[in-house]
């Protein structure tokens, strides 16, 4: 929108931020970790990390409007070419470990669809063995999306709109169905409350050390991704100075609030231990296990048979598969080639191979994502192989594949909040909104917020070292050090080929 178009008034900004943040899939996943525990967290996220840096990402949006680039081109005129293309090929690398991730989890919501529930514990082709299949299934689904999307075929990329309102309504669905079987129950939760403490800690044995439990902060930072997507629209706002702050303030509160209430209100229905643990779910299956708990107890709160309440709990877990199963394959067909082409078209071509910057008829970087569909099946192909070598079950798979995603996708941020003291630095720059005044305050914020994600991510780094779990500690780190060493082997090349001028 064009500063001569309409203006966002402060409730659209509020709405805009609500639906880009909020992800439905994190409140299952937090409690699943952390039951209540989640909650504290989830609101120290938004106080230490969402807030202030969506209060940055303002500022950079602002400056950089016209840049084609995105975070490329906020940070290279902040600390430079060189951390600028390393930070940036770090935030796409985010992107691949993603779709590493969402390639296995998306074959849970088919499962569900048709069962009723995950089934891919006993699936199997060729005679290997389920993690392996999957794997196998994962592989193909990257390949068929590199292809229809490097043809320029855009019509999976329109079944995101109808996934978002398929989640939109299970956030309905858990909150009415909850309050019904609360009612139902006299106020008794399924989870019970004995301490406050529980507000804080976790009935998981993953996560009882100090470290343990301070290392779920990545859950949280993680379940407010994407802010610096929202940077750039200060423009279309009325007074953005006075509009921008109260949006993001606001928009923290309501996104900590529903986080907090949805978490909460998963413990109506589900006693962590005998849910959690006794059905044996996983951080891939969790949103639909639970749903179908939802549907079941709602069954039993109205007085239906045992039959027919478990009819509605499948009813309720398929339902969740098919929203999340639009959300995922229109997500995962954007993000194939969005990240990429962003960077590669907004980054100068001579950082890049030839042959990466080309674009094809259809106006996409057909070479360059046929590289990274080759990177992602690789990742796909090595942990399938090996948590199968090593007999290790699908609980423990998905929760490398998280904690991979989640140090990925954090890893940025601290760039992109250490340059920003380095940023309002730069006089010579337009800088039209600014949420922080003085010196002090930005040093000051700058540092909470460098310590809340560092922490997160060097605690999740640490634990499984810790536990001597070094398969998952491995993975971990996998990632941002491959991408971060071949970011630098990239520049050292373009910086090699300018001295030989």
């Amino acid at each position: 929108m064009g500063k001569q178009g309409k203006k966002l008034s402060l409730s659209a900004l509020v709405l805009m931020i609500f639906t880009t943040i909020f992800g439905f899939g994190n409140t299952p996943a937090a409690f699943e970790q952390m039951g209540y525990g989640a909650i504290f967290w989830y609101i120290l996220g938004a106080v230490l990390f969402f807030i202030p840096a969506g209060l940055m990402f303002a500022e950079y949006g602002s400056t950089f409007k016209e840049a084609k680039g995105g975070i490329y081109s906020w940070l290279e005129a902040s600390i430079g070419e060189k951390w600028a293309f390393i930070a940036t090929f770090m935030w796409l690398a985010s992107w691949l470990i993603w779709m590493v991730m969402i390639s296995q989890k998306i074959w849970i919501t088919l499962a569900t669809i048709i069962s009723g529930h995950d089934t891919t514990g006993t699936w199997s082709i060729l005679g290997l063995n389920s993690t392996m299949t999957i794997g196998l299934l994962a592989i193909a689904w990257v390949l068929f999306v590199t292809w229809a999307a490097s043809r320029g075929i855009d019509t999976l990329a329109k079944v995101s709109s109808l996934g978002g309102i398929a989640i939109m309504a299970l956030n309905v669905i858990l909150l009415l169905a909850s309050v019904i079987i609360l009612i139902a129950n006299h106020g008794q939760l399924a989870q019970p409350i004995h301490h406050l403490s529980d507000f804080a800690t976790s009935p998981s044995a993953q996560f009882q050390s100090p470290i343990a439990m301070i290392s779920f902060v990545i859950y949280a930072i993680f379940a407010y991704g994407g802010l610096e997507s929202l940077g750039g629209i200060t423009d279309s706002l009325d007074k953005p100075e006075k509009t921008f702050p109260k949006g993001i303030l606001i928009g923290g509160a309501v996104i900590a609030i529903g986080y907090s209430l949805a978490i909460f209100l998963w413990g109506v229905s589900a006693n962590w231990h005998s849910v959690i643990i006794g059905q044996k779910a996983n951080l891939g299956n969790i949103t639909y296990v639970l749903m179908r708990n939802l549907g079941y107890q709602l069954g039993n709160s109205l007085g239906m048979s045992s039959g027919t309440s478990a009819l509605m709990g499948t009813i309720f877990s398929r339902f969740a598969g098919v929203g999340m199963l639009l959300a995922y394959i229109g997500s995962f067909f954007v993000l194939s080639y969005s990240p990429l082409k962003s960077f590669i078209l907004g980054s100068p071509k001579e950082l890049w191979p030839k042959k990466m910057t080309e674009l094809n008829k259809n106006g996409m970087p057909a070479n360059s994502m046929w590289l990274q569909a080759i990177i992602v099946i690789v990742f796909v192909g090595g942990i399938s192989i090996l948590a199968a070598i090593t007999h290790k079950d699908a609980t423990f798979f998905y929760n490398v594949l998280t904690n991979m995603s989640n140090v990925s996708t954090t890893l940025p941020y601290l760039f992109l909040v250490g340059a920003f003291p380095f940023f309002r630095a730069k006089k010579e720059l337009d800088h039209p909104f600014e949420a922080y005044h003085n010196h002090t305050w930005i040093i000051t914020v700058t540092t909470v917020v460098m310590l809340t994600v560092g922490v997160g991510i060097v605690f999740t780094i640490l634990v499984p070292f810790i536990t001597g779990d070094m398969f998952t500690a491995l993975w971990t780190i996998a990632g941002p050090i491959f991408f971060g060493a071949i970011a630098w082997i990239f520049f050292a090349r373009k910086e090699r080929n300018k001295q030989n001028l």
